[in-house]
């Protein structure tokens, strides 16, 4: 079924980092930053669309169709500049799916928090090295079903008017001291490194199949992150992964502290495996192609992810403070996004590698375009502030 594969892409953002950025957001600036989350959700859409409608109309992955575009010797800095954008963002992005998962299972658990550290690791490295994406996109699937129920559940409990909601939705605002949440939303759910992932899920199937299951998949996710939100709504005092768990409470009862916690693990757990298999697709698709050295079994398919999981075992091993270095890796991630959809809209209108049919329209460019724009002022803002304003 292609929702069940694509559930994968939710699965991706779906994490801590959704978690944390989200429901942060609801709770220090209510609705404010919603239209925030909505743009990241239809820039999510627009960009895995064209990503997944590479690979079906040339036959080649997104890595594919830049390795073609930059194959001479001079162009070889061009493709090291993307991997290692997707790279060090699946590494942010470990690093807080790690921390995630271990504060949920702290709220369950009083074991050693490295224990409990190199378990997660473990399931992931056992996940990973099976090397079949159909599988652990069953595995996902579940997660996020489970994930979206437990929100939703509690998100129609939070007092939120119709007025109140289309003001956050339809009326942009930076309230001061926003700023990192802000970037932090589009890094979360524009999650660059999908845009590679998507590339290689949509291998055999049809462009209507493509459309709907990356259209649905994704428009769970979004209901998802809204719900998130919603919750952080009911969080009182200082924000913490504990007070969040409170207003669960609060909402439901007390046998919601260990949903929460069971939802923050799996959250966690389930990105814990996309972010270092994202990374390595990515580095087989640019500089694999179909040789076997980049085989989904080859060592080198397996060292990238390697790594990326270890950098994040490390982090969950040195004890940070999860929800600041969560929403730093989600800023991180936004800022990198447009190194990525740049290269992606260049792809998208090339004539020579896709059919005429298949290349963006001027709607579809300018659409496309606006995102990039926005994305890359969102960052440039962000970085502004923190150089000139709060240096």
């Amino acid at each position: 079924m292609s929702l069940l594969l694509w559930s994968i892409v939710p699965a991706a953002f779906i994490g801590p980092g959704t978690v944390a950025t989200c429901s942060k957001a609801g709770a220090s600036f209510g609705l404010a930053l919603l239209w925030a989350l909505l743009f990241s959700i239809l820039a999510t859409l627009v960009l895995q669309e064209a990503a997944a409608r590479i690979t079906l109309a040339s036959g080649k992955s997104l890595g594919g169709i830049i390795s073609i575009k930059y194959a001479g010797a001079k162009s070889k800095w061009i493709k090291r500049l993307l991997f290692g954008a997707v790279a060090f963002g699946c590494a942010a992005y470990q690093a807080g799916n790690i921390l995630g998962a271990v504060s949920g299972l702290l709220l369950l658990s009083d074991l050693p928090q490295a224990v409990l550290v190199g378990a997660l690791g473990l399931v992931a490295a056992a996940l990973l090295w099976t090397g079949s994406i159909k599988t652990i996109a069953r595995f996902l699937a579940l997660v996020v079903f489970f994930m979206g129920l437990v929100f939703m559940a509690v998100a129609l409990r939070s007092p939120v008017s119709i007025g109140e909601m289309m003001a956050g939705a339809f009326v942009p605002s930076i309230p001061g001291g926003s700023e990192l949440l802000v970037i932090g939303l589009v890094g979360t759910t524009v999650v660059p490194y999908n845009l590679f992932l998507a590339s290689g899920l949509s291998k055999g199937q049809g462009m209507a199949e493509m459309r709907w299951g990356l259209g649905l998949a994704v428009l769970v996710g979004g209901v998802v992150s809204v719900a998130i939100l919603s919750v952080g709504l009911q969080v009182e005092g200082e924000f913490s992964f504990a007070a969040l768990a409170g207003a669960l409470t609060n909402g439901l009862g007390a046998w919601a502290k260990a949903l929460f916690g069971f939802g923050l693990f799996a959250a966690g757990a389930s990105s814990s495996v996309t972010a270092p298999l994202a990374a390595a697709i990515t580095g087989q698709t640019i500089f694999g192609g179909n040789d076997e050295k980049w085989s989904a079994n080859s060592k080198n398919f397996r060292l990238v992810w390697g790594i990326v999981l270890g950098i994040g075992l490390l982090f969950g091993l040195l004890g940070l403070k999860p929800i600041p270095a969560i929403i730093t890796a989600q800023a991180i991630n936004g800022l990198l996004l447009p190194i990525v959809a740049i290269f992606l809209l260049i792809a998208v209108n090339d004539k020579n590698i896709l059919p005429k049919k298949y290349v963006n329209r001027m709607g579809w460019n300018l659409l496309m375009g606006a995102v990039v724009l926005v994305v890359a002022a969102l960052g440039v803002y962000n970085l502004w502030r923190v150089l000139f304003l709060n240096g």
